[in-house]
């Protein structure tokens, strides 16, 4: 059964409709209505914030389109969910897409990297744990199951090699059983910053354990999505600047969407990125995230593939 029904619109009236440049015309292009599905992540995670901003915006320009979201446990529950159909959009972190060999799954592509994520290894202020090794035998949180966090931390932990007494929570339940004392440590692979973290930091000291010594390690086993990078003093309330590893994270698309439809959804991510802010929350609360959607680094997908329709808004709009 077709997924998704034919688009019948050109893309030049697809953009021009997105922009509101038909709005004179007294007939507006014949379009068949589409209903999608956006596999986004957990309560408390930036996956959630930025996916219900995605199929917002991406609702309100490209005409005839609209865009809901699914929760999920993240990238490896989103790529899974696309593969069965369930939805036709996902969030996913880079690593999680590409298998060790450099394999991407049949069927699925990408419209563009997003933005990157930073993965956090969070203690409260007062814990003996000042170094990543010291978690050794401790209460772990390694994210949610099938999210980017479990996928990421379990390879960090297999570089140490490091055993840990792991629970799978999501971002705010993470939260919850740290500041609850029922976890010792949670690991984080988000955004910077996420909410969870930044709730729990401004009603609890807390600090992060630097992951410098991991970073290298992954960029030296796994080469290809990952970099050292910093999450700085002015993430989180309190919270020294830290050293970490740095993510990419892509919006996945099915490769059996219509290549005009994924034109427009480009389209719209690029032109409209700054226009994206948390639903219902307005400029004030734009997601930051958000600046660091660019033409330059959108097209850095890696070995994922583009989508014949994102790969023709890339090829339009070179600088």
């Amino acid at each position: 059964m077709e997924l998704i029904p034919e688009l019948r619109l050109s893309r030049r009236a697809a953009l021009l409709a997105a922009g509101g440049l038909l709005a004179g015309c007294s007939r507006q292009p014949e379009v068949d209505e589409v209903h999608l599905r956006l596999g986004t992540g957990p309560a408390g995670a930036v996956y959630r914030r930025i996916g219900g901003a995605l199929a917002e915006r991406i609702t309100r320009q490209v005409p005839g389109a609209t865009v809901s979201t699914v929760p999920s446990g993240a990238s490896t529950d989103n790529i899974r969910m696309l593969l069965g159909g369930d939805v036709q959009l996902g969030l996913s972190s880079l690593d999680a897409v590409i298998t060790t060999d450099g394999r991407v799954p049949e069927g699925l592509s990408a419209i563009c990297r997003l933005y990157d994520s930073h993965l956090h290894l969070v203690v409260m202020a007062d814990s003996t744990i000042d170094e990543f090794r010291e978690i050794e035998g401790k209460r772990v949180s390694l994210g949610a199951r099938d999210s980017g966090t479990e996928f990421t931390s379990l390879r960090v932990l297999d570089l140490g090699p490091t055993d840990t007494e792991g629970r799978y929570l999501s971002q705010a339940e993470s939260a919850a059983a740290l500041r609850d004392g029922e976890i010792d440590a949670m690991f984080s692979l988000t955004g910077v910053p996420t909410p969870a973290i930044t709730d729990l930091a401004q009603r609890h000291p807390i600090r992060l354990i630097p992951l410098d010594e991991q970073a290298d390690g992954l960029v030296v086993a796994y080469p290809g999505p990952y970099a050292p990078a910093m999450i700085t003093a002015t993430a989180y309330s309190g919270v020294q600047a830290t050293r970490t590893v740095a993510v990419p994270n892509v919006l996945l698309v099915r490769d059996d969407l219509p290549e005009d439809l994924v034109y427009a959804i480009t389209d719209t991510v690029f032109v409209h990125a700054g226009t994206i802010t948390s639903a219902g929350r307005g400029d004030a609360e734009a997601l930051p995230q958000v600046w660091q959607i660019n033409v330059r680094t959108g097209i850095s997908t890696a070995s994922i593939p583009l989508h014949p329709g994102a790969t023709a808004w890339f090829r339009d709009h070179k600088r």
